[in-house]
Parts: C-alpha cells; structure tokens; sequence
C-alpha cells in the first residue's frame, strides 16, 4: 500500500465521477501528513458557480459517529450502562416490555426492532422501501416544518417492528438515535447539539462542524439536488431545509477537512476511552437504509478492500446531498467525500434503482483514494 495519495489519480477520479452525471463533489484524502485537496463540477447549476474542497456541506448520517461518541463518553463516566434497558431512562417514550427489552446499545447498533419513522412522517414516502410507490412531494410539504422529535419517536415506537430486540440482523432505523439524543439529554441536562458540540466537536478541534440553528447553511456550500430516483426531473434543490425531521442524528454541517480529523482523532483515541473505542467496533449484521446487508458496530461501520486493512467511519445522505467518512483502523490513510445530488438512479420496471455511471465512477474513487 502506498504511503501518500496518488494527486493525478484522485484528481481523475473525481473529474470522473462529475463527468458521469454528479453536478459538484469535492473531497480530501490524507496519509499521515500528505494531503490531497480535489474538486470538480458546479455548486448551482444555474449559474455555473464552480465547487471548492473547503465547502460545508450537510453531511447526513455522518452525524451518529459524533452522537454515538457522546453518548459512550456518558459510558465512559458511568452515567449510562451499555448494557441498561432504554426504559430504566425514558419509560415514557419506550413503555412496556419493548422499553424493558432494548438496551442503549441496540440503540447503537440498530438491533432495537424499532421501524424507521421517516415513512410515517412523510407520507408520500409511506411505502418506503418499495421505491416505486413513493412519491417527493413531501419533500417539498416539510421544506420548513418544525418536527418535534419526541412525535418522531412515537411514531417509528408505534409502528410495525422490524425485528425482535437484540435480534440476529438489525435493521438501521434514525429512531434508535433520536432516542440516544433524549437519553443524553436527559444524563446532561443540557441540549445534545450543545453538549455534542462542546464535548466532541471542539474536543476533536474541528473548526467548521457545527448544528444548523436553522434552514440554511452558513459559510461557502453548494446547492444539493434531489432526484428521487427520477421523479423530480430536473432536480430540484434542496440546501434550504429544517433538519428537524432528523435532529442530531443527522443534521451535521460539516467540511471534508474536518471529518477527517474527526475520525482520525475518534480512532486515536483522543475522543471516547480506549474500551469504548473497542466497543464502538464491535459489529453485528445490518440491513441498511439501501437494503444492502452491512456489518455495523456503536455509530460506526467498516469497510474492507481485498487483501487491504479495514477502515471505519459511516455514509451519510439527507435530501440532495451525500457525504462519506471512511479512516484505516490505524487512523492513517482518511477519505472524506461530499456530492451534490441524490437517488439519481432511476427505477427499472421490478421498481429497482437501476445502476447508472455515477455508481462506478465514485466506487472507483473510494478504491483510490483508500487502496491508491
């Protein structure tokens, strides 16, 4: 394995991957202390404004590392139990055997059997994962809606399960971290996006990580375009949006400079304790929001290349724009990557994403930027 990242081949890739049909993406790869910047495409396809390596960026799902080392510093301080039921701390959102049943660390590790709740909040994703009978106009209906996260929780506790608590497969559900959000709110009496922030965010010395205080994003960002597998043609942007419907388990706004030292530092040890860290590697079998079946640890999931070390970190995707995080367990090698556009494969007639360029293109910029 190389020692430093191959700039020519990375900056190939990433034209690639803008050239396959992606508007803008930007990404940093890092080995030790070389560090390869790129970017290609547009950020606003309207006017052509061009992409840089040091926009923020909503970075989705990449949320749950950073909530998940919160919650495990609380472990770490014996203020919560791993191991403890969720209804020894919120009786009131998860009563009854369920609360008795799920421990936080099925939270962790989405092997609670709690359903996603997003469907039920948005009811034009109500058949969600059946794409084909899904429709974006809800996307457009909560542009600005206010969610209480609480009526959130209620909704995926009060849906159908999805597997039996500590079952043999999970199923990634966002109402497993909603629910660690109010546990840590309620262990630190001060808001998850304060204590995130104060604890993890500027332990980990990031300078451009922050919470939305509302629906837009501050600082250089580009537009992020939605798709939805073709029904919104042409894509429609989406940068301008409450995260509320998603909270701290995936509103981050974040740089691809700054997850890099994030993880880097979450593997090094300089975030949550040794033990924890360990634990947070620990990984049981997950159906992904894709369907795919992935290994997943506590807010953390690896990846691994033939005959290649492992990397850690998570993917991410709110509506328009997508992000991943990945660093080799031994935190040397780091990839961060931000698009601008979402669900562009369309669907075949068995109502299946169809593969498109765009797939290739940035598997093969994962490929180089980990294994190059």
């Amino acid at each position: 394995m190389k020692n430093s990242p191959d700039s020519a081949a990375l900056d190939t890739a990433v034209e690639d991957v803008h050239r396959a049909g992606m508007p803008g993406l930007f990404a940093e790869v890092r080995d030790g202390d070389q560090v390869w910047r790129g970017a290609a495409g547009v950020a606003d396809v309207a006017t052509g404004r061009p992409v840089t390596a040091d926009m923020r960026h909503r970075v989705g799902s990449i949320t749950k590392p950073f909530t998940a080392a919160a919650v495990l510093q609380q472990v770490d301080g014996g203020l919560i139990d791993l191991d403890a039921p969720v209804g020894r701390y919120l009786p009131e959102l998860v009563p009854g055997e369920r609360g008795a049943a799920i421990t936080v660390r099925m939270l962790l590790n989405h092997t609670s059997g709690l359903a996603e709740y997003l469907p039920y909040a948005y009811p034009s994703l109500k058949a969600f994962p059946d794409f084909a009978n899904t429709g974006p106009q809800s996307l457009e209906d909560h542009r600005f809606t206010r969610f209480d996260p609480a009526e959130l929780i209620a909704m995926g506790v009060a849906a159908p399960p999805v597997g039996v608590p500590g079952g043999p497969l999970g199923v990634y559900s966002n109402t497993n971290y909603l629910l660690l959000v109010q546990l840590l709110e309620q262990v630190t009496g001060t808001t998850a996006e304060q204590y995130i922030t104060r604890n993890v965010i500027e332990r980990a010395g990031l300078r451009d990580t922050g919470f939305p205080d509302g629906p837009y994003v501050d600082g250089p960002h580009a537009q992020l375009y939605e798709a939805w597998f073709g029904m919104i043609d042409p894509p429609r942007d989406y940068s301008v949006y409450d995260m509320s419907w998603v909270g701290p388990a995936a509103s981050l706004i974040s740089t691809v400079a700054d997850l890099n030292r994030f993880l880097g530092r979450l593997l090094a040890g300089e975030i949550v304790s040794p033990s924890s860290l360990a634990q947070m590697r620990r990984t049981v079998r997950v159906v992904s929001q894709e369907g795919r079946t992935i290994d997943y640890g506590l807010g953390l999931h690896p990846m691994e290349g033939p005959g290649q070390g492992t990397f850690w970190g998570h993917g991410g995707t709110v509506w328009g724009g997508g992000a991943l995080a990945m660093a080799r367990a031994d935190g040397r090698r780091q990839l961060a990557v931000a698009v601008n556009m979402q669900r562009w494969n369309r669907l075949d007639s068995a109502g299946k994403p169809q593969p498109h360029p765009i797939d290739g293109a940035l598997a093969n910029l994962y490929r180089v930027a980990m294994y190059g």
